[in-house]
């Protein structure tokens, strides 16, 4: 018998074992590993951006426009942490008539200043209605004030 013929061949040899000792470990997929962070962050995520999403649409896209006019009858600005401009105008079309009251938001400062300004006298408001705004932190009404026009003198 010849020496390779004497012992039989066990299937792997010194060099097999060093070879897959040295060779890279194989690689685990992304998402395989991460799957709880993948989870947590969807959870966290897709909530978020879908009241981005709606708080966007909610206030780029008017249901209603128009104007009042009457007499400023409250304003100030409001909120702990969301800042923003409330009022009230008081409506009245005859005299002797009880006035309505319409509530307001105002989200820009330079309309703010003309309001503060024009306190006293007769406006006519022009608004946008926007309905759907998840949170008060835009303004605790759905009207927002765009514009003031000082009426008369």
């Amino acid at each position: 018998m010849s020496e390779d013929e004497e012992y039989p061949e066990r299937g792997y040899n010194t060099e097999d074992v060093e070879a897959v000792r040295s060779a890279p470990a194989p690689k685990k997929s992304f998402v395989r590993r991460h799957w709880g962070k993948l989870l947590v962050a969807a959870l966290v995520a897709v909530p978020a951006i879908v009241v981005t999403l709606w708080t966007a649409i909610a206030l780029s896209v008017a249901y209603s426009s128009g104007e009042r006019v009457g007499y400023i009858q409250k304003f100030s600005e409001k909120g702990w942490i969301c800042k923003t401009y409330e009022g009230e105008i008081a409506m009245v079309n005859l005299p002797g008539q009880i006035a309505n009251v319409f509530e307001f938001s105002v989200r820009d400062d330079s309309i703010a200043a003309l309001i503060n300004s024009a306190q006293g006298k007769r406006v006519a408001l022009s608004y946008e209605q926007h309905k759907g705004v998840p949170t008060s932190c835009f303004g605790e009404t759905e009207y927002f004030v765009k514009g003031v026009r000082v009426l008369g003198s």
